[in-house]
């Protein structure tokens, strides 16, 4: 193994991280403001950006950073790699289908290509079971270094926004202590496990969530009455927009990829999947079901898709799904339109709009600038709720 600095030594460590996300920059920033010499690799441009604690603590996120274009040191991606001791693995995927998995690794490789004896990777996408063998032999093949040898792999899969994982994976289960305080908050350290382990809590944390969130959606099916739906608004799934339900859907794909035959596990990965596709087909039922209702013509309706997304994710997603809706929603009625962000205007229109809501911030923001309109709001909640 090569030189690893001590906690102590945290100014010497030298990191990149290969991506600049929302995930990316945020681990970028948190490293630096410990006083990590940190790079971080924006895809589009051959250079790599040095981030500061100051430049951390005046842009907190990375709209903030790419808005401001604050001048700051450059260095070509492949010096910054060779000398990095961490590189994190945090791209911005935006293929879809069949083409993801090749994206992945036609990234991984460039990201990885110039790293040199002693160093580590942190691979910081969700994979299915296997996931990381595959990606410690591209490694090995484009380095021409071993693993667990002359260079260390860990997992640690950043899927969920408000908080990282508890484990990191680690090839043999060595623990490095900088890494460890690298991604430590607070006072609680991270927990060392083998690879495969760390596949598998990710695992259950994905189907948990997933399984626990299709059975809202498939039971709020059968809320038919209006005493049933009033009582069920009141609850807290009542916040659960669209824009949730779609978090860590790239990870659970990963691993019903990953998964042979048809087994119980199985089941329970195309169960949530069908859960989230029928629920967008409900989705779009509801709105047909509205134009109806309320007598709409669709030379004179509008559909606003009101969806502010964060286009700087390591997983397009939302991004997909955003598109599929509105194509879905064209096929019956023209207008249809999706808005972001918290200066659109959708009370100035000579058309009927039904404003089809599908993040809590959007619907926080709309009714704030509510008025007297003609406006129907859908929210993408478990009971596609209507408010007029």
């Amino acid at each position: 193994m090569g030189y690893l600095p001590s906690s102590n030594e945290m100014g010497g460590a030298k990191v990149v991280v290969y991506g600049l996300s929302t995930e990316g920059y945020s681990l970028a920033c948190q490293m630096a403001i410990k006083g990590a010499d940190v790079q971080i690799i924006d895809e589009t441009t051959p250079s790599a950006i040095s981030i500061k604690a100051d430049i951390a603590k005046t842009y907190p996120n990375v709209s903030s950073f790419k808005e401001d274009e604050p001048l700051l040191a450059m260095e070509p991606i492949d010096i910054a790699v060779s000398k990095a001791q961490y590189l994190f693995f945090t791209p911005r995927i935006r293929k879809t289908g069949q083409d993801t998995k090749t994206e992945v690794h036609s990234k991984f490789k460039d990201a990885t290509s110039q790293l040199k004896k002693g160093s580590s990777v942190i691979y910081n996408l969700g994979t299915g079971f296997g996931g990381n063998n595959e990606n410690i032999s591209l490694l090995e093949h484009v380095t021409g270094l071993e693993v667990g040898k002359s260079i260390s792999y860990y997992y640690f899969p950043l899927s969920d926004p408000t908080q990282t994982p508890n484990v990191i994976g680690s090839f043999n289960s060595k623990k490095d202590e900088t890494l460890s305080e690298l991604l430590s908050s607070g006072k609680k350290e991270k927990k060392f496990v083998a690879i495969s382990s760390s596949e598998h809590f990710h695992a259950i944390n994905i189907l948990s969530r997933f399984s626990g969130l299709c059975s809202v959606l498939e039971v709020c099916k059968f809320a038919l009455d209006d005493n049933t739906k009033s009582d069920l608004t009141s609850d807290t799934f009542n916040d659960i927009f669209l824009d949730d339900m779609i978090n860590s859907l790239y990870d659970l794909r990963s691993l019903g990829t990953s998964i042979e035959g048809a087994n119980t596990l199985m089941y329970l990965v195309n169960g949530s999947i069908k859960g989230i596709d029928g629920y967008i087909k409900r989705l779009i039922d509801e709105i047909r079901s509205t134009l109806k209702k309320n007598d709409l013509k669709a030379s004179r309706t509008k559909i606003a898709l009101s969806w502010t997304l964060d286009q700087h994710a390591m997983r397009g997603d939302k991004i997909e799904m955003l598109q599929n809706l509105t194509l879905k929603l064209r096929d019956y009625i023209g207008d249809v339109e999706a808005f972001e962000g918290p200066n659109y205007d959708l009370f100035h229109s000579d058309k009927t709009t039904v404003v089809v809501v599908c993040s809590k911030y959007d619907y926080e923001n709309i009714m704030k600038k509510r008025k007297e309109a003609d406006l129907i709001m859908i929210k993408t909640n478990p009971l596609c709720e209507i408010i007029r």
